[in-house]
């Protein structure tokens, strides 16, 4: 921590992370047919993360197809139904590479980076006071 507050480490690398995600996204809301532009701005944001060992959040991670790197945007590009046979869930499919991914719905259920101890003590001090 320096004079100025807590230091964000790798932030330049977040920003271009964020860039490149919300490229993808205006890429396909302009022109839904230019497909190939944003397989590339995705797995070039992909191939970013792993460089630099940075995660991507999980929020967004359910927002693209990992098979095939294309963004979901329902109707054009992936279909979205909601099932209850054993346990419920929704079901996404990507209408490109047919790859489906599902989510359930547990009530208690919470991603790691939104539970306490998924934070160091520091980190998460900074996070609130910053």
């Amino acid at each position: 921590m320096g004079k100025d507050g807590p230091r964000f480490v790798h932030k330049e690398i977040f920003q271009r992370v964020n860039f490149l995600y919300q490229a993808a996204q205006m890429v396909l809301k302009q022109n839904p047919k230019n497909i190939e532009l944003c397989r590339y701005y995705i797995s070039t944001m992909k191939t970013v993360a792993e460089k630099h060992v940075i995660r991507i959040h999980p929020c967004i991670k359910r927002t693209y197809c990992k098979k095939c790197n294309v963004v979901f945007v329902s109707g054009q590009t992936c279909r979205i139904r909601s099932r209850s046979q054993s346990e419920k869930h929704t079901v996404v499919t990507c209408l490109l590479c047919r790859n489906i991914k599902r989510y359930m719905w547990r009530k208690n259920y919470s991603l790691w980076p939104d539970k306490d101890e998924a934070w160091l003590p520091d980190k998460k001090e900074a996070i609130k006071n910053g």
